[in-house]
């Protein structure tokens, strides 16, 4: 079963003023096209030919003879599920089951902002924040490089937003918190969390 690059749920320019279509036809394009090109080839002949996306990184996680092939199916994993976790016309306070949840666990949704700022602004060089499900709990948790809460047992994760620099450099250069807090005013899919909080 081959790792394959699934299309952008919306146009090139859809995020725009926010993410302007160059950088999602650069990190699309190019980016997560060469982590799909890159783990084809590393899977290639192996056990892990024949596995699906989420099972290659579950068996490859936390094994350092099989880094490459983790790294590289993780991103493309991690990159599917932020293109998900924005949309056109998002952001602001969420609605449904997801707000009721944000508020019994976090105390108020400004207070989910802050910590969901803090955990992309203080996340060190490459990676990525994340809103998941622990234990019954919502929490708010960052991730180096292409470290995932897929693989941790028991979390289900509901949103991420990517702080490599690729993510956001042509829009906001050095200013990643500015572009944060584009994500969260005018990016972020609540729809999409509000699935994956039912699913789980």
């Amino acid at each position: 079963m081959a790792i394959e690059l699934p299309p952008l749920p919306y146009s090139h320019d859809a995020l725009a003023p926010h993410i302007n279509a160059q950088t999602l036809q650069i990190h699309h394009g190019k980016h997560h096209q060469a982590y799909v090109t890159n783990g084809n080839k590393l899977i290639d002949g192996t056990e892990f030919a024949s596995m699906s996306l989420v099972d290659i990184v579950k068996a490859t996680a936390g094994k350092a003879d099989k880094a490459g092939i983790f790294n590289n199916a993780a991103q493309v994993w991690n990159h599917t599920f932020y293109w998900h976790s924005m949309k056109p016309k998002g952001g602001g306070k969420p609605t449904g089951a997801i707000a009721q949840k944000i508020t019994t666990d976090f105390g108020s949704y400004e207070k989910f902002v802050e910590l969901f700022s803090q955990a992309g602004a203080t996340q060190f060089g490459s990676g990525w924040a994340w809103l998941v499900l622990k234990g019954g709990k919502l929490e708010v948790t960052k991730t180096p490089n292409a470290e995932t809460p897929l693989t941790q047992a028991g979390c289900t994760p509901l949103l991420t937003m990517d702080v490599w620099e690729h993510a956001y450099y042509l829009d906001f250069q050095n200013r990643r918190p500015d572009y944060i807090k584009t994500f969260l005013d005018h990016l972020v899919n609540w729809d999409f969390a509000n699935q994956n909080l039912a699913k789980a």
